[in-house]
């Protein structure tokens, strides 16, 4: 058996030269991103690119990009309102917001309470999924709306309701609410404050 085409699944090197064959590969788009003011982004073969121009111009440069490799096609979506990887971007007038992106399929499942597993394991995937919605959450109705989201998740998993406050109230300690029937951010200054503290913090991969 001799492969020809592209390169071993799981091998460690794959990735690499994946890479580098589609650094060259965007070469032009970049290029043309870059002269007209616009950004484009890409995760392994994940895409996300803006285009002031008219979407019939954009059609035309996507599907000529398409004939670029023979092996590389773009499947894409245009529109006012994208997902790429976990976020939902939104083009609101000019201005670009961010929210927690949940696939359609997506069922709302986590370890179960129940589960035999040290609670820090528990801890974690509240504080995970807190910190995801603050990342992600450029406005404070996107992370009171992702806020109750991961309540009903948790719920569903069947975590008690005093365990999610509490964890919910140690998380954002700092910023929360001083009513004990409202432990929570309960204003947009308060979450911004907590936000840009949070971004500028390293990732557990970054660190």
């Amino acid at each position: 058996y001799k492969q020809t085409t592209g390169g071993a699944m799981g091998s460690s090197l794959t990735l690499t030269l994946a890479n580098i064959f589609m650094a060259k590969w965007q070469k032009n788009i970049v290029e043309e991103q870059t002269k007209t003011g616009e950004f484009y982004g890409r995760y392994i073969d994940d895409i996300f690119m803006t285009w002031n121009r008219s979407e019939e111009e954009l059609r035309k440069f996507l599907d000529d990009v398409n004939t670029w490799h023979p092996n590389i096609k773009l499947d894409y979506k245009i529109g006012n309102s994208l997902p790429f990887l976990d976020v939902q971007l939104t083009n609101n007038n000019g201005i670009l917001s961010t929210s927690v992106y949940h696939k359609p399929a997506a069922e709302p499942y986590v370890t179960p309470f129940i589960s035999d597993h040290p609670r820090h394991v528990f801890i974690n995937i509240i504080q995970t999924s807190l910190a995801r919605a603050v990342r992600y959450s450029s406005t404070f109705e996107a992370f009171n709306y992702e806020r109750r989201y991961i309540k009903l998740m948790l719920l569903y998993n069947g975590y008690p309701s005093t365990f999610i406050e509490n964890q919910f109230h140690k998380y954002l300690s700092d910023y929360i609410s001083t009513s004990p029937f409202l432990q929570m951010i309960d204003d947009e200054k308060k979450f911004f404050q907590f936000r840009q503290k949070l971004l500028g913090q390293p990732t557990p991969r970054q660190s």
